[in-house]
């Protein structure tokens, strides 16, 4: 089992891990409780998983939690980036993939069969940074962070970031940026966040996976991020929440569009998904979300799963998962710095469950 504990020792240097859990209950039914979903077999299965490393601390404690419920069913997840999961589950070389950003079209219309987005938790991506003299949670706006990810703001004691923090003595260093190298979700929902509050943004960067930075170094992974910011001085990045609490670095409050600052929280997550319009793919964009007490980068993430298993065998006990964290799992979400689900997004998400199929086949019958 993969405790926060030890989690916070390799997050930063190990991209890829397998990990393996094992499987002999039934799937729990709507609300958590137990059975009610179809039985794995008396077989071993193997799932292989490949995508997002923002959601990889809580998918690393729910595949060791699934594991002691379930020895017929064995997990391996490989972090390696939102852009490296849609193109492994497209390519059919994993039996499911995972991405923060939602696939494209272009990128959907590839797969060789339709392919579904699994909201799975609530996370956010998170500014931080190394500045030795200061101890104090450094203090960003909309206006401040698009200047430094543009190059436009280059001093640490630049006016529009001692503006929004009065009494700190900001030292007269140059500001490092450092960014994802690979194809990344992570990068896909801070780029949203920037494109939306800045014009500028938007015309000379725009949002995506992959986006052509102006400014900066980078690293690979939410891990290599972490890594460089750490050991760097003067540096600024951005990375899911859980990587900078679990490596001790420090955070920033954001401004958000009410016009307050706020730390990342489960509760600031949620505050910022409770008004979110979901698309019939389930998908949203929670960037710059209105509310009091939103933290302005949260974001959902996702399983990518085909609604039609080619392997019965494999698919039944990858949707028995699936409705596992989706209600069992979702307890995990808050000691991982993540948030779990609204609600109402979960029963929309079970609805989605169940219309999974191998052939004529549904693949959780009975729930």
């Amino acid at each position: 089992m993969i405790s926060r504990r030890t989690a916070s020792a390799f997050l930063a240097c190990l991209p890829v891990l397998g990990l393996f859990g094992c499987s002999k209950s039934d799937a729990p039914a709507p609300g958590g409780a137990s059975s009610g979903a179809p039985a794995a077999g008396s077989e071993a299965v193997a799932l292989n998983g490949a995508g997002a490393t923002f959601p990889y601390p809580l998918y690393s404690k729910w595949i060791s939690e699934y594991g002691k419920q379930n020895p017929l069913v064995r997990l391996n997840y490989q972090s390696i980036g939102s852009g490296g999961g849609i193109r492994q589950i497209t390519a059919g070389t994993v039996d499911f993939g995972a991405t923060d950003s939602p696939m494209t079209a272009e990128e959907a219309q590839k797969a060789p069969g339709k392919l579904h987005h699994i909201p799975t938790t609530l996370g956010a991506v998170i500014i931080t940074y190394n500045l030795p003299e200061i101890s104090a949670p450094l203090k960003l706006t909309a206006e401040s962070l698009s200047g430094v990810f543009l190059g436009s703001i280059k001093k640490w004691n630049d006016p529009k970031l001692a503006e929004a923090n009065p009494g700190v003595k900001l030292p007269d260093k140059d500001i490092a940026v450092v960014y994802r190298s690979d194809g990344s979700g992570t990068t896909g929902v801070f780029t949203d966040y920037l494109a939306k509050v800045s014009a500028e943004f938007k015309d000379k960067v725009g949002a995506g996976k992959s986006v052509k930075w102006p400014v900066g170094l980078g690293a690979k992974g939410n891990e290599g991020v972490t890594g460089q910011v750490k050991t760097t001085p003067y540096t600024i990045g951005y990375v899911e929440l859980a990587y900078a609490k679990q490596n001790k670095l420090p955070i920033a409050a954001m401004k958000n569009k009410a016009g307050n600052f706020i730390e990342p929280s489960a509760e600031s997550m949620t505050a910022a998904a409770s008004g979110a319009e979901i698309g019939e793919d389930l998908t949203a964009s929670l960037a710059d979300a209105a509310g009091d007490k939103a933290y302005p980068i949260s974001a959902f993430t996702y399983l990518l799963v085909y609604e039609d298993a080619k392997n019965p065998a494999k698919g039944r006990a990858l949707a028995k998962f699936l409705w596992w964290a989706l209600h069992d799992g979702q307890k995990h979400a808050a000691e991982l710095d993540y948030a779990p689900l609204p609600d109402a997004l979960i029963k929309k998400t079970e609805e989605r469950l169940r219309s999974l199929r191998a052939g004529n086949d549904k693949l959780l019958s009975g729930v």
